[in-house]
This record gives structure tokens, sequence and C-alpha cells, in this order.
């Protein structure tokens, strides 16, 4: 006798709050109604000619086959070698550095391996939507400390509700800067306290650093990689990767480095996530990561124009705009143009204007502290975001 298939939703109930991403059903809205996508953070242009001379090569050159568990050596030492380079940070390629399938895999893979049912992890809303879906993975809970914008349009937290974060529970710290989506680069003050308090609850920091050289010149801190500050190499797992850099968000080539131990533990959860992956990119994105500094200088600053293209249009269409500091992301609040629901505001705005953006509503829990604010890409050629402004200044 066959069984009768059981009723209800299959999903297991710690995933059941999680539906289709915010990006995919706004990118879906834009295609549908033809409007200028500022929503999903990817850039409309290609990399750098160097690194996709490379890949080719590579493609027809014997890289198509599995790539060693924790990637190609010639990654992982141009992953070693620019993080000497840019940070003064000293990882072995050989056990300090592993390959992943882009940031989203590392920070899951971090998360599954470091996390035990019940275990806390301290984060900062807004957050990535991976986060909230990798911690739930594990079993574990997030413990959320609010940026709030303040009168400059600059975010910040409150120490005293990081410090009240913190427990006998606390396993990590997740903390993402430059900060996607607010945009906001933290200080090396509140790196500090961050630093002072895993250290004395014993926790372990995990780092998204994939904005790490999309800083501009009117931050109000340079970027700080927390492993830098005394006492955290040995309890961070610092995580970047290609795809904001080197505009191949497609290619999916990320990367985890820390001590031994740490990284271990990732190459021994991602070996069941991905195996390997991405062989014929690996070798180019080496390339990348060893191009001159002129390449970082200048792709930062022509980002920065783009931002600033894009933060006047949206003044001038009536929004308030608050400071981006970094990453590919601008903050607005819609309530100067009489919005109060930032998820119903980008709904109705492909139609009424021709246009799409992200409710930051999505990435808090708090979300009263969100439902006002939305996000604009600015990562977009110029010709595209001139349009985008003409649409929203009609």
């Amino acid at each position: 006798m066959t069984a009768e298939f059981p009723g209800g939703d299959p999903l297991v109930e710690r995933m059941r709050p999680f539906g289709t991403t915010i990006f995919a059903t706004m990118s879906a809205l834009a295609v549908k109604t033809g409007a200028v996508n500022l929503g999903q953070g990817f850039p409309d242009t290609d990399g750098p000619a160097e690194m996709l001379d490379a890949a080719a090569a590579a493609l027809r050159g014997g890289f198509n086959q599995y790539p060693p568990g924790p990637g190609l050596p010639v990654l992982r030492e141009a992953v070693a070698a620019h993080q000497r380079r840019f940070w003064g940070l000293e990882y072995d390629p050989d056990g300090e550095v592993v390959v992943t399938a882009g940031a989203t895999e590392a920070i899951a893979a971090a998360i599954l391996a470091l996390c035990e049912p019940g275990d806390e992890v301290v984060c900062f809303e807004p957050y990535y939507d991976s986060y909230a879906a990798s911690i739930a993975l594990a079993r574990a809970t997030r413990r959320p400390v609010t940026l709030r914008p303040g009168p400059d349009g600059r975010y910040a937290f409150d120490p005293d509700q990081l410090r009240a974060a913190f427990g006998p529970r606390t396993r990590l710290v997740l903390l993402n800067s430059p900060h996607n989506p607010t945009g906001k680069v933290f200080t090396r003050a509140e790196l500090q306290l961050v630093a002072d308090l895993c250290q004395e609850y014993g926790a372990y920091a995990v780092t998204d650093e994939v904005y790490e050289h999309l800083v501009f010149d009117d931050a109000g801190s340079p970027h700080v990689p927390l492993a830098t500050l005394p006492g955290m190499r040995e309890r961070t797992l610092r995580i970047s990767s290609a795809g904001k850099t080197f505009s191949c968000t497609g290619w999916k080539v990320g990367w985890a480095s820390g001590p031994a131990a740490l990284v271990s533990a990732v190459l021994r959860v991602k070996q069941f996530l991905t195996f390997v992956n991405a062989g014929p990119l690996q070798p180019a994105v080496a390339v990348a990561l060893n191009l001159p500094d002129t390449y970082f200088t200048g792709f930062t600053t022509g980002l920065q124009s783009q931002r600033d293209q894009l933060r006047a249009g949206l003044a001038d269409a009536g929004f308030t705009v608050m400071q981006a500091e970094g990453t590919y992301f601008i903050t607005t609040d819609i309530r100067p143009l009489g919005g109060t629901d930032g998820i119903e505001f980008c709904l109705a705005l492909p139609e009424r204007s021709g246009v799409v953006a992200i409710p930051s509503q999505v990435f808090y829990d708090d979300k009263d502290a969100g439902r006002h604010l939305i996000r604009f890409a600015f990562c977009k050629r110029p010709e595209v975001l001139t349009e985008a402004i003409t649409r929203l200044n009609p």
C-alpha cells in the first residue's frame, strides 16, 4: 500500500518565514513594467578586461574540472597577498584561506559550522536577508542591534543596545562593513566596542567585507577590518568576494580568511554545500586581485560620481536622502512624499514612476524602524541613472 502524501506545507518550520527574496520579486516587477531597476545590487557593466581575458584563457586552458577543495592555490595566494597589501593582515594561503561560492556561501557555512542550536548571533539591522536565513538554518537565535540615521543622515547604533545583545549564549557577531543596505562604514571606535565585547564574552566574529574597497572620500571613517584590532585576528573569520569590487556578481567567487581552525570549520561545511565552485574563474579573480592600485581607486571614484548623480536626483524628487559612505546603495525616507509604508511605496513605484527600489523594512526585525525607508542602487551606467532620475522628476 502506498502511503498518502502528508498534507500541509512540507517546508521545515524554521524556514517558513522566508519566502521568495524581495530582490527576485522586485526584479520581476521591473521586467513586467519596463521600469529602471535600481533595486537589486548588480552593475550593468563588465569587470576589468584583464580579468575577463584570464577567464577566457582558463576556459580553454584546462581549468574546467574540480578545483581543490580549499580553492586553487593561485587564488588563495592572491587573496593572502591582497589582504597583506591593503590591510596589513597576514594569512597563510595553505590553511587560512578557503574559496567559496560567493560571500553568501561563506557566511552560511560559517554560521552552520560555528553555531549549535540555541546559540545566539549578534547582528546589526537592517541586515542582508541571507543572514537571518542562515541563522535559522543553524537553529540559532539572532540578536539584532538597530542602526538608525541621525540628524546628519549617518547611521549609528546605541552602545547600550549592543551591550545588552550579548549574553552567556552569544556565539558570534555577524558584522557587515561597509554596510548593506545603509551604506554605513563602521568607525574604529564602534569596531573597538564590538571587539571588546567579543573578547569579554568569548565570541567569534564573522565579518562580511564584500564592499571593502567601496568607501567614498566623504565617509566618516575609512574601512577598518575588525581583524586588525588587537586580539581579534585569532577570533575573526573575514569574508569577501570578487563580485562587487570587480563587477562580476554572477561569478559567485568568494573567500573566507582567518585562523586555521575557523577556516577548517568552514571548509568542512562548504564541501557538503557546493563541494567546489568556479574552477576556470578562480585564476581570473587572482589576476584581478593583483591589479594595480589605480584600478581600485579609479573604480571607487567612478562609483562615487554615480552616487552623487543619483543622490542629487533623489533629493530633487523630494526624498530625504541619507548619507551613503560606501557600497552600492542610497537609503531614502519616503515620508516627505507622503509615504508611510516602504513595501506599498515600492510596489506602486514601477507603475507610477517607472523605477524599482527595495523596501528597507524587509531587512529589519524592528519593522517600524525601517518602514519609512527604501533603498536605491547606484551601481548603474550614468545614462541609466539619468533615465531613472528623469522618471522620478516628471
